[in-house]
């Protein structure tokens, strides 16, 4: 059964890989690579830099690099916490939004082009599946 589990995880994590592999030119042309595009696809839910970084599950550092490109490349801006002022959140620009936009979507077309390999009941049925397999987290873990 743990041979099978970990089977599942490693052709989960390759179909990831090879989606995003596939979509490397795209996120060249808007300027981002693929971490870069993982911390534009959270900031609006963790607009924290450290919040950021459990989220992504990197390390601090990494982040704090990716954060300084993307507002280098003015996808995104630091702004300071009303609530806390000796806090810095992250915000979206306009041009981050729709960088983001842009990749979701071109994301997006790739799955659904492997998708399309499968029934509509078969998918219907992954999105059953991996929303039971997320149940934990959506509940508070």
């Amino acid at each position: 059964m743990r041979d099978d589990a970990a089977q599942l995880w490693s052709l989960n994590q390759r179909l990831l890989t090879v989606v995003l592999d596939a979509c490397r030119d795209e996120l060249a042309d808007l300027g981002i690579d693929t971490k870069e595009f993982f911390v534009l696809a959270e900031v609006a839910t963790s607009p924290y830099p450290a919040e950021l970084a459990a989220t992504l599950m990197m390390p601090k550092a990494s982040v704090t690099v990716y954060v300084r490109n993307l507002v280098a490349k003015g996808l995104l801006r630091r702004e300071i916490d009303d609530a806390d002022l000796r806090r810095h959140r992250l915000v979206l620009t306009d041009e981050g939004a729709a960088a983001r936009e842009r990749a979701v979507t071109a994301l997006a077309a790739e799955f659904d082009r492997r998708l399309a390999r499968i029934t509509a009941r078969d998918r219907g049925e992954l999105r059953r599946i991996l929303l039971d397999l997320l149940s934990d987290e959506e509940e508070g873990g």
